[in-house]
This record gives C-alpha cells, sequence and structure tokens, in this order.
C-alpha cells in the first residue's frame, strides 16, 4: 500500500508539488514546486543545452579577434568605464537566485510543517541541483562571450567600412512615409513635451530588458530547451546586427540630420546621445588611447529586433494573456520611441523585426524547439497537458 502525501518526508512531498494527489494535479505552469513526475523534469534539465549559443559566441569572437588584428584595434570590456557586464549581469542572475530561493522557501513553510533550515535545504537541494546550476552558469558565460565580441564588433564598424548610408536611409523614409520624414510626423502628431519625456523613460527601461528577461530564461525556467531557446536567439540577434552593421554602416537621424530634433526637450536621452557621440570621437581619434567603445549604429535597430524575439518567443510559449499585451505594447513604444527620439530611421524598424523574427527561427532550428504555438497555455493545469495519469500509490522518487 502506498503512503499518503501527508505521511511521505517532505523532500517527496515537495516533489508532489502540494499535500495531497488532487493539488498535485492542478499544478501550474508556473508552480512553486516540481509537479508530478520530477524525474522528468532533472531528464529536461538534462537534454538541454548552451551548443548553439557557443557556436555563435565562438564564431563571434574569431571575427572580433581576426578584425582587431588585421586592424590594429583594441579589444575592450564594452561596459568598462561603469559597471563592467561581467559583474554586473552575475549580480542580477544571482540576485534572481535568491529570489527564486526565497520565494518557494516562504511558500513551504507556509504549506509544511517544518523548520525553517531543514525547509531551506529542501528548497536548494530540489531546485538548484547540479544540473540547474550547470544549465544557468553555461548559458549565462555563452550569452557573455557573444555580448562582448558584439559590442567590439561594432566598435570597429567605422576602422572596416566608413561608407556611410544615412541619406539613402532617409531617402527610403520619405518614400515609405510618402514625401514625409518619419520622425516630423511623430513629432506633429504626439507633440514635443510629455512624448519626449515618456518616450525617454522607455528607451531607458529598454536597457534593463535583456539583463531580466536573460535572468527569467536561465533561472525561472523549468524547462531547459525553452530556456537556451530563448538565450540563443538573443545571441543571433548579436550575430546578425553585427553583420548589416558592417554591410550598412550608419549613424542615424540624431546624427546625420539633428536639426530635425531641435524642438525636442532636453531630457536623459539627450545625454546619452552626447556621451555615445563623444566616445565615438575618441576612438576614431585614437582607439587605443581610450578606454571607451563607440556604439553608434543605426541599421537595423536592434531595440528593435530583440523585442520582436521576446514578443514572438511569447506568443509561441503562451504565456498568460496579460504578459504577451504588455510585451506588444512595449514593442510597439520602443517603435515609437527609437524614431521619435532620433536614434533610428523608420527603415531600422523594419530591417530590426526581420532581424529578430529570423533570429527566433534560426535559434529554434539550432535548439530542436518547435515554432508551432503551444496547444495549451503555459499556466494551464496539469491535467489539461494530457500528460499520463500519477498514482499516489508510486510517488516519484
Amino acid at each position: 500500500m502506498g503512503m499518503t502525501p501527508s505521511r511521505l518526508p517532505v523532500s517527496r512531498r515537495l516533489r508532489w508539488g502540494g499535500r495531497d494527489s488532487s493539488q498535485a494535479s492542478r499544478t501550474s505552469g508556473f508552480s512553486l514546486f516540481r509537479t508530478p513526475g520530477a524525474s522528468r523534469y532533472r531528464e529536461r534539465m538534462l537534454r538541454g543545452g548552451f551548443r548553439a549559443a557557443t557556436v555563435v559566441a565562438v564564431v563571434m569572437t574569431f571575427a572580433m579577434l581576426l578584425i582587431a588584428w588585421a586592424y590594429d584595434l583594441p579589444v575592450r570590456d564594452p561596459d568598462g568605464v561603469s559597471v563592467p557586464t561581467w559583474v554586473r549581469l552575475p549580480l542580477i542572475v544571482a540576485a534572481a537566485v535568491a529570489l527564486d530561493v526565497v520565494i518557494r522557501w516562504v511558500v513551504l513553510l507556509r504549506r509544511e510543517e517544518v523548520g525553517g533550515l531543514t525547509a531551506l535545504r529542501t528548497v536548494v537541494r530540489d531546485r538548484w541541483h547540479r544540473d540547474q546550476v550547470w544549465f544557468t552558469v553555461s548559458g549565462l558565460v555563452a550569452w557573455y562571450a557573444s555580448y562582448v565580441a558584439f559590442r567590439n564588433l561594432k566598435n570597429y564598424v567605422p576602422f572596416v567600412n566608413d561608407r556611410l548610408w544615412d541619406t539613402e536611409l532617409a531617402r527610403l523614409d520619405r518614400l515609405l512615409w510618402l514625401g514625409n520624414d518619419p520622425a516630423t510626423v511623430l513629432h506633429h502628431v504626439l507633440g514635443t513635451g510629455l512624448a519626449a519625456q515618456v518616450l525617454t523613460v522607455v528607451y531607458v527601461l529598454w536597457i534593463g530588458l535583456v539583463p531580466a528577461t536573460l535572468a527569467i530564461a536561465l533561472v525561472w525556467t523549468r524547462f531547459s530547451r525553452t530556456g537556451a531557446w530563448f538565450v540563443t536567439a538573443v545571441s543571433m540577434n548579436w550575430l546578425f546586427g553585427a553583420a548589416v552593421y558592417y554591410a550598412f554602416p550608419s549613424l542615424g537621424p540624431i546624427y546625420s540630420a539633428p536639426g530635425d530634433f531641435d524642438d525636442l526637450p532636453r531630457t536623459f536621452n539627450t545625454t546619452i546621445q552626447e556621451w555615445l557621440l563623444e566616445d565615438r570621437v575618441e576612438v576614431l581619434a585614437d582607439p587605443s588611447a581610450t578606454q571607451a567603445v563607440q556604439t553608434i549604429a543605426a541599421f537595423a535597430s536592434l531595440h528593435v529586433a530583440i523585442t520582436v524575439t521576446l514578443c514572438l518567443f511569447l506568443e509561441i510559449i503562451r504565456l498568460p494573456a496579460w504578459i504577451r499585451v504588455s510585451a506588444w505594447v512595449f514593442a510597439g513604444l520602443t517603435v515609437l520611441s527609437t524614431v521619435y527620439l532620433g536614434w533610428h530611421f523608420f527603415v531600422d524598424v523594419l530591417g530590426g523585426v526581420v532581424i529578430g523574427a529570423l533570429s527566433l527561427a534560426v535559434a529554434a532550428w539550432a535548439t530542436g524547439s518547435s515554432l508551432r504555438r503551444r496547444p495549451y497555455a503555459w499556466s494551464a493545469p496539469t491535467a489539461e497537458r494530457k500528460r499520463p495519469a500519477y498514482s499516489p500509490a508510486s510517488p516519484s522518487s
């Protein structure tokens, strides 16, 4: 005769997802505890991996080193003048891990009559086993390597190809907008007061989007293939973005036609644009005499590309509707901000959409993921996913 859930040890009840089998059967995709069939969870972690993301990182690093050698250019820490990414990103991930453990620990304390230290050990042992730690660390390293290579490759663009395409991009914009300049139209429609302040906030918020989504993909997902798919897709954005930067170097409207933005009030966005221009001037004057990296490049917009990747990804895995709608709203505001504030031409936005969709598709192929929309919502009860029935008489070990 099988043991009843209430008589099982804490670690066994933890794998059940609650006090009884009926509660376990209702466990959602966002469950704080492992659902019935915990061994299947560990198998999913074992099958996941970042081989494709590692290949991207190796290719980009090789390209970075080759160009640095050929043009006698230094390799820089892209965020060395502030808090380095190799410090900031691990701290973000560590905070996500701590939050993950604390939430599960608190919930377990409320569900089970166990001591605080025992509950904490149970959560850490069950959630942060060797496979999960390897998944998180390997994904973080692969992504960071591609990020460093991307930022350095972007820094080298003006030394490799000094032909600027701003005139042609502006001409295409006017063609698509029936003879009008997109930014000027937006200034007229939205005004140049409150809209400038709001869209500046949107643009700055995007800076935290990548670290936040990476923390979620590497820490909070229970499905390693899904997490690896997203992280690989972001790396693909860096790869394709760097390629088009070299093919079509451009500065963007704020630098090629600054007079079109004279009516905008001074905001933090203005300060950022001035900083980036100063960095570019320093790098072009003597790349070996400064720690700065130049990051000005218009075509294509990777702000838009990565946001599109995220939105499509959320649609495919069918996260709750409010998350998906919020992501699309943010994507729309990102498009407005990049054009309104002068960072990008409208053509850059279209290029970003293509890169974002392409990156997700290639990453899906590389990680063995499916682009077909999930047949059930991420938060659907386990019973609705038509998994094999779980018998209380033979709990998973």
